[in-house]
């Protein structure tokens, strides 16, 4: 997002965190809100740019929207929704990913009150390479023609029982509304919001062979050090990588080959 965008979505993304990491509000329930809202302006088009129309002023919109939503949704999500419909916004389809984004944030946040963020950040992970490993599941969940409830039940086969509540729904509101976006984007975009529901980077580190626990906790101090923040590891076991560990952070790859920036973490795995 740019310019004015880019504001009004660091605004909803306090409002979100302060709603979250109050006791009495509902994250879960504010998460299903904002996606069905997400749902709703992403299909009424017409809709969405009233209410980002830069010549309409933000209180009308405001009020607009908290007619529609009354009653439709929680309190919350409504205070929520028409404050962003308040702000400025460069495009109307950047209303509509910050609420999307704001809707997997909210779920993000009743996993990391239950305690369970972490299980659900190695979950999305591995269902990424279960999907990358397996081209007819990724057809299937991609399929454009196929029907959406098809689609959420397969992935409740799949995931209902193995896997924590929260993934279960990010993951099938990704596959059943990707947006165009393409399935691996999507799933790397929710690793990236639940490392900064948490102020951590995601690094996807290949190994020629499993690390053990002292090394997996040196890695990530090497890391936190030289990102300047607490790095989530997530792992995987590749016996053909070359030197022996590929680290990924985003677009950033280090290779074991290439010891410049990983000199100090070959120090500390090494002793």
């Amino acid at each position: 997002m740019n310019g004015a965008s880019r504001e009004a979505l660091a605004s909803a993304r306090e409002n979100l965190n302060a709603l979250a990491d109050s006791a009495s509000v509902d994250a879960a329930k504010l998460a299903e809100d904002l996606a069905s809202v997400t749902a709703l302006f992403d299909r009424e088009v017409s809709l969405r740019r009233v209410l980002t129309d830069p010549a309409q002023p933000g209180e009308a919109k405001a009020e607009l929207a908290g007619r529609l939503l009354g009653g439709q949704v929680g309190a919350d999500c409504a205070d929520l929704v028409t404050g962003m419909v308040r702000s400025r916004w460069s495009s109307s389809r950047d209303l509509v990913d910050a609420l999307e984004e704001l809707a997997a944030s909210a779920d993000l946040a009743a996993a990391q009150r239950a305690g369970r963020l972490d299980d659900v950040e190695d979950e999305v992970f591995r269902f990424g390479r279960i999907v990358e490993s397996n081209p007819g599941l990724r057809a299937a969940l991609t399929d454009k023609v196929a029907d959406r409830s098809a689609k959420a039940e397969l992935l409740r086969r799949l995931l209902g029982g193995r896997a924590n509540p929260v993934t279960e729904r990010l993951v099938v509101r990704l596959v059943t509304a990707p947006r165009g976006r393409s399935l691996e984007a999507g799933l790397t975009a929710l690793s990236k919001l639940a490392a900064d529901r948490r102020g951590r980077v995601v690094a996807e580190v290949t190994s020629a062979v499993p690390l053990n626990d002292r090394q997996k906790q040196r890695l990530g101090d090497a890391l936190a050090r030289l990102y300047g923040k607490n790095v989530h590891l997530n792992l995987d076991v590749d016996p053909e990588v070359i030197g022996g560990i590929e680290v990924r952070i985003g677009d950033e790859v280090i290779s074991g080959t290439i010891a410049d920036r990983l000199a100090e973490a070959g120090r500390h795995l090494a002793g």
